[in-house]
């Protein structure tokens, strides 16, 4: 059974602070040049994790990742004609 899971992105102000944010979430990845994390959270804790990560004094602000909400079933893709012809063509 899998477990969904939501991203959170958490701007910080110093890089010591990562060790801290690593106990609310499984770390992905940390930007030392623009200080921020990427953390992922079960989604049924995510409004519990925001809350209590933007409490914290060294936390500047935390985005939602919307990834599970993008849609990514495509319908009705066109196929390109040209790369169709040039397929057919050749060896």
């Amino acid at each position: 059974m899998l477990t969904k899971r939501q991203g959170l992105i958490v701007w910080f102000q110093h890089m010591k602070n990562v060790k801290q944010i690593k106990r609310y979430g499984h770390l992905i990845y940390v930007s030392k040049e623009l200080r921020y994390a990427v953390i992922y959270v079960h989604q049924e804790e995510i409004d519990d994790k925001q809350e209590k990560l933007n409490r914290l004094p060294f936390v500047s602000k935390v985005d939602l990742s919307y990834k599970p909400m993008i849609r990514t079933e495509y319908e009705n893709s066109k196929v390109d004609k040209a790369k169709q012809y040039d397929y057919k063509m050749g060896i």
